[in-house]
């Protein structure tokens, strides 16, 4: 007897995997050094997270038409001429002269990124059979995490080496690679059905906003990036001060946690199978919930163990609802998505806005009042709107 082969990765689940590397080592880059940028720029913490919700309201504003769009042209064209794109704006960041400037890049930088990733969630769910959509969603959400904690890890490094312009330049350049390499690796779409023309795309697309399983999956989603943009963009202002004074470098070392977190994701197939999407979700955020409570403590290992629960809880949820999105939405797949991804984007700038608030009045502790308030409305959500029957999910292949 032959020994059983090991099934070996393919052409499509790598570059599925780096667009969500690529698309997140950009819009994640600037977090690790943002109290760098509040010395250099001469403003505080509140001011200064006015780049992560620039960058998010981008996003959140232009995907629903990216979905449209796609559901037109076809998806790999779309997704690498957004690749191309985007090392624009990443460079011009580095250039920006003044905070203002910053800002509007990083703007500009949040239009181009859903072509990128909203786009490749609906090839997925193209592409893929529905029972391994699941899993396939795990791959791409673990390249998003690798290209979150690559983006805050790394710019802090090169931030404390060569400069923060110096290193978004470096990722610029990366991205650049990356963008080559999506369009030797990416097979074109065999199962894409083209809508009739933009109006009738927009018509598939308000029809999701008679699919209730959808809205309420929209409203975990929104939920989802208020809880990872506030923890993991305020966290950095209580560890660079006393007692811990972490320099940009650690502080991107920090987002190691992001690494832990993606080895995780591949498993919520599993989770999910078993036990079901809303049976499984709801305590998936109750140990979000005490992981975030462990963030209060003083000693820096346990905030670390903290964040390292938040992160691969937050990324489970993610791959829970994108999954679901993209087997629930039966046409207009692209505009589904696009809208869940609005909803994302839309909760993360509440969460970068919103914890400058809280920062303001109470710091941390009041961060993570507001994180749980924004928790147990989602667990909620998802008891009584997630009830009815969902398609089936076979397990994921373990990595």
């Amino acid at each position: 007897m032959t020994a059983a082969r090991k099934p070996r990765i393919s052409a499509r689940q790598i570059a599925v995997g780096l667009a969500g590397f690529f698309a997140f080592i950009n819009l994640y880059s600037m977090q690790s050094i943002l109290p760098m940028l509040t010395i250099d720029f001469s403003t505080g913490p509140a001011g200064i997270s006015q780049i992560m919700t620039a960058s998010t309201l981008a996003v959140a504003l232009t995907a629903p038409f990216t979905g449209t769009v796609a559901d037109v042209l076809g998806r790999k064209r779309v997704i690498v001429t957004a690749m191309l794109l985007l090392v624009i704006p990443t460079v011009m960041c580095a250039l920006a002269p003044d905070l203002h400037a910053l800002v509007v890049w990083r703007f500009i930088q949040g239009l181009v990124l859903p072509p990128v990733f909203a786009v490749t969630i609906a090839y997925i769910g193209d592409e893929w059979e529905p029972h391994e959509v699941t899993a396939a969603a795990g791959i791409y959400t673990s390249g998003a995490a690798l290209g979150g904690f690559s983006g805050r890890f790394f710019t802090g490094i090169l931030a404390d080496l060569i400069g923060w312009r110096h290193g978004l330049m470096v990722i610029g350049a990366l991205t650049l690679a990356g963008a080559i390499a999506m369009m030797m690796l990416l097979p074109r779409e065999k199962k894409f059905v083209r809508s009739e023309g933009l109006i009738a795309s927009g018509r598939q697309m308000l029809q999701h906003f008679r699919n209730g399983q959808l809205l309420a999956t929209y409203a975990v989603g929104f939920g989802v990036l208020f809880c990872f943009l506030l923890t993991f963009t305020y966290i950095n202002f209580r560890l660079a001060a006393p007692p811990y004074n972490l320099s940009p470098s650690w502080l991107g070392a920090i987002f190691i946690v992001y690494l832990v977190a993606s080895s995780v994701t591949p498993f919520a197939g599993r989770g999910v199978s078993r036990f079901g999407r809303r049976r499984f979700m709801i305590p998936v955020i109750l140990v979000w919930m005490c992981g975030l409570l462990m963030t209060l403590a003083t000693p820096l290992w346990l905030v670390l163990l903290g964040l390292t629960i938040c992160a691969s809880a937050g990324l489970i949820c993610q791959t829970i609802s994108t999954g679901f999105v993209t087997v629930t939405a039966k046409v207009g797949r692209s505009s589904a998505v696009g809208l869940y991804v609005t909803s994302f984007y839309i909760g993360g700038s509440f969460g970068a806005a919103l914890g400058g608030v809280a920062w303001t009045l109470g710091g941390w502790p009041a961060c993570v009042a507001l994180l749980l308030l924004m928790q147990a409305i989602m667990a909620a959500t998802v008891y009584f709107l997630w009830a009815g029957r969902t398609p089936p999910v076979a397990p994921a292949p373990t990595p």
